[in-house]
């Protein structure tokens, strides 16, 4: 058996769905069908039934995945060591994050250090906030950033950024005209970002500091992205919470309108495991991750930094 294998194996039976093993360990499905077909033709031990469209582990895929897992943390470990001895003359971060992390503040930061340090390979999953957390716990991200809290006691957490949550609807929308009210929000038609997403974390939380009550909210769709919430709103009257970073350029473009209801500030945290070491390569990715000095930055720069802090 090979390490991609097990990679694979593990992830499918974490996940318990081909179809979202494939999506994290970004691979074709039939790819990751394949390799556990491999696996189990060669060891004639069938690791998962198929009920229906879903997996289950037989009892030895139950009793495989901890062994299976060890291996590849164990490996993780020896690649670490091989890449701390070389210096920066090589090494790997792997990053997981949550969409709006992922999608906006991210980027740059991460491109900054590829031109820095060329021969430190990056990798970025994206999640929401607990599936990002998830693979720090389980040894598959090195580092994870995401929005809002994440109550884990095996995680460090640490502010490095923030955005704030908007409401927004189509241009039409009868809030448009006026000052919402509670009982308008309460009333609304909601399409809401999925369960575990920092975003609906902070917004029913935020509705609930300003008097709204989340349980009286209709829910009437639920979604796994930005993007995919904004698209919902555009031609319907639909309420819709995002990130005002994620709806800049369509609230630019005219395609969607904001409602004047202030929410709290949202900040971003890097999470890191409190029992794992920190590699080199890693180590350096979270210091070029610091505010630069200001008087090396442009005015532009400036702006950016002060944002995030």
């Amino acid at each position: 058996m090979t390490l991609e294998q097990l990679r694979i194996f593990v992830t499918a039976g974490e996940m318990l769905s081909m179809t979202r093993a494939a999506e994290r360990l970004h691979l074709s499905q039939p790819a990751v069908s394949a390799a556990i077909a491999t696996l189990e033709e060669r060891y004639a031990a069938r690791l998962f039934d198929r009920v229906g469209r879903r997996l289950e582990l037989t009892e030895a895929g139950r009793l495989f995945l901890p062994q299976a897992s060890a291996v590849l943390d164990q490996a993780g470990r020896a690649r670490q060591l091989l890449d701390d001895l070389s210096g920066l003359a090589r090494g790997e971060v792997r990053i997981a994050a949550s969409q709006t992390v992922a999608s906006f503040w991210l980027p740059p930061r991460m491109a900054r250090f590829a031109t820095q340090s060329p021969n430190i390979q990056l990798s970025l999953t994206v999640g929401n906030s607990a599936q990002a957390a998830a693979m720090v716990l389980q040894g598959q991200a090195d580092l994870a950033f995401v929005e809002g809290d994440i109550e884990e006691a095996l995680l460090r957490g640490e502010e490095v950024g923030g955005d704030r949550i908007g409401l927004f609807v189509s241009p039409d929308h009868p809030l448009v005209e006026r000052q919402p009210t509670r009982e308008d929000l309460e009333a609304a038609m909601w399409v809401m970002r999925d369960q575990g997403s920092g975003t609906r974390d902070h917004l029913t939380a935020g509705l609930a500091q300003s008097g709204v009550r989340p349980d009286r909210l209709r829910i009437c769709l639920e979604l796994p992205s930005n993007e995919a919430a904004l698209e919902a709103v555009e031609q319907t009257e639909l309420v819709t919470a995002v990130s005002e970073l994620a709806a800049a350029h369509r609230l630019r473009a005219g395609a969607i309108a904001q409602l004047p209801w202030p929410l709290p500030p949202r900040r971003f945290k890097r999470l890191t495991h409190r029992a794992r070491s920190t590699s080199r390569a890693v180590a350096a990715f979270i210091v070029a991750l610091q505010p630069q000095p200001a008087a090396l930055e442009g005015p532009d720069e400036l702006r950016s930094t002060s944002n995030d802090t």
